[in-house]
């Protein structure tokens, strides 16, 4: 029996938050788009937990207001069992998001329905219980699918381009050897629903809570339906060998007694669903995006879930996903460059998360065993030098900055510490030599006269920068905090072209005011001495004597 091949612009495979994300970008740029789902929702999964930083993208998917009347617990932060104290100790939120000072603890079947069912309000054509069993290539492009329906018949689709969202299963990325592993996080999880779980006091009994014991640790997670999420992350060798030997709940059971704020929280708690055993773990995908494919979320890459990053890695690539394929389609000639921006954004974002975990890992002395002496880091000095980027973000973070309020509850190896001090030291003195300079020169008479040099590695060059939803060439700033570039205005990006280490402030200004009639030169003269000043106390261009 023939059956029809569906065709659409774009054909998305799998509806979790970075499939449905995508989903909900591309229909809002008019494109058609077809989702094929092999679950029914609402279906299990874990990450129940979010952060403040993926609400703006809920936001801006229309889902928020539908989140926050969902019932959710708010998440005001996290406490933890971790670093050198052997108690509990939290940090929150509100210290440094003003805007959005807690996230949720979700309950993922009825959030991740929020979202797919947004992408169904948005004209996106979801297809629930069909499974993708193949890609289709013709001269190594990807132009289709074939999909099983639920009546079990294959059928086929068409489309221009495919978003490959399947989360671990990673459809593209084991077909096409994509996947490379990370060596440092070898660890699987084994998680499971609890009701009568013991919660936090007040004010934490909706944090999550994280204890770190001799062979791994342990999340529990409260959720408004009076579950508590809990999970624990094993050594993956020692895991599987466990769970063949006793089966999964025999090894969960056995692991709890061994955390002893887990064990008086989990005293009366029965478990009501699970366990599940969650078994690939970190990896990267040397290869995001393709001739006629994009990987998004979980199927691009994973990091280990420590800091609750699943959720936001997959939205936020999702976006940026929807604006690259919308790019492709329109703008064919900024396919290429496109694609190494969305790689580069992405995994920026992932790198941070990566790196802090690592760190995280590195910093715990609650326990002296196995697990934790093979996570120490090492042979890792280029990730802990001033010149990485994690190390800029961490040292511009104010001190309660979640990051900063971790790291400092360990034992951070020593190269870190150095480095983030000189970092915040090299910047605080720019900073005030600076605004010195200004009390002895208010007419900026010798700043006019000095010569800016940019730093090693400063440039600023043309590159493809998200507006309105899809890329569009703007100008970015290469940096050693950004080297995947930082987007800034187009009087930035002229000013560091006209730095070349021989002409003075007072000669790049002139040339400037040239191309501006009288009334705006006033105001481009100070924008300009004020850029000098940021690049200066950043360390991105520095002054000699003229």
């Amino acid at each position: 029996m023939n059956h029809e091949v569906l065709k659409a612009d774009v054909i998305i495979i799998g509806g979790g938050p970075g499939g449905s994300t995508t989903a909900t970008m591309l229909a809002r740029k008019g494109w058609r788009v077809l989702l094929f789902e092999r679950e029914h929702f609402p279906r299990e999964h874990v990450g129940e937990s979010l952060l403040p930083v993926t609400l703006p993208v809920l936001e801006e998917l229309g889902v928020l207001s539908a989140v926050q009347a969902a019932g959710f617990l708010p998440k005001q932060g996290a406490t933890m069992v971790w670093g050198k104290n052997p108690a509990p100790w939290s940090w929150y939120f509100r210290e440094t998001n003003q805007r959005y000072p807690h996230a949720y603890q979700v309950w993922r079947p009825a959030f991740d329905q929020l979202l797919l069912d947004n992408s169904r309000s948005h004209g996106v054509d979801v297809r629930e219980g069909h499974q993708v069993i193949e890609v289709r290539f013709e001269h190594e492009r990807a132009t289709g699918v074939r999909y099983t329906a639920p009546d079990g018949t294959p059928r086929e689709a068409e489309a221009r381009w495919i978003v490959d969202a399947s989360g671990q299963g990673a459809f593209l990325g084991r077909k096409l050897k994509l996947r490379r592993w990370d060596p440092f996080f070898q660890n699987l999880a084994v998680y499971g629903y609890f009701t009568g779980a013991q919660r936090l006091p007040e004010p934490d009994d909706s944090n999550i809570f994280i204890e770190s014991y001799e062979d791994g640790w342990f999340w529990h997670i409260p959720l408004h339906t009076g579950w508590m999420s809990v999970g624990m992350v094993v050594d993956s060798q020692i895991g599987q060998a466990g769970i063949s030997r006793d089966g999964p709940e025999p090894f969960l059971r056995a692991q709890i007694p061994k955390a002893p704020y887990t064990a008086r929280m989990l005293e009366h708690a029965a478990l009501v669903s699970g366990p599940f055993v969650v078994k690939d773990w970190s990896y990267v995908s040397d290869q995001v995006v393709g001739d006629g494919y994009i990987l998004v979320g979980d199927a691009a890459c994973f990091v280990d879930p420590l800091f609750s990053s699943g959720v936001h890695l997959a939205c936020m690539s999702g976006v940026l996903a929807a604006a690259y394929v919308t790019t492709a389609l329109k703008e064919p000639s900024l396919q290429h460059a496109a694609g190494q921006v969305y790689k580069e954004l992405y995994y920026k974002e992932y790198e941070h998360f990566h790196a802090m975990a690592q760190l995280f890992y590195s910093s715990n002395r609650t326990a002296d065993s196995y697990f934790w002496t093979a996570r120490q880091l090492l042979g890792q000095e280029a990730m802990l030098s001033p010149r990485h980027a994690f190390i800029h973000a961490v040292a511009g973070q104010p001190p309660r900055g979640y990051e900063r309020a971790v790291l400092e509850q360990g034992e951070a190896p020593a190269q870190f510490q150095q480095s983030v001090a000189q970092v915040e030291g090299d910047r605080a003195a720019r900073q005030q030599q600076w605004l010195a300079e200004r009390r002895a020169d208010p007419s900026h008479q010798a700043l006019l006269l000095s010569v800016p040099q940019r730093a090693d590695g400063v440039e600023a060059q043309r590159k493809p920068v998200i507006a309105d939803g899809e890329f569009v060439w703007g100008y970015v700033l290469v940096t050693m905090g950004y080297p995947e570039g930082l987007p800034c205005s187009r009087l930035v990006a002229q000013l560091v072209s006209l730095i070349d280490g021989q002409r003075s402030v007072d000669a790049m200004l002139q040339s400037m005011l040239d191309a501006v009639d009288a009334q705006q030169r006033q105001q481009l003269a100070a924008s300009v001495i004020k850029t000098l000043e940021l690049l200066y106390i950043d360390g991105t261009i520095h002054f000699a004597s003229p």
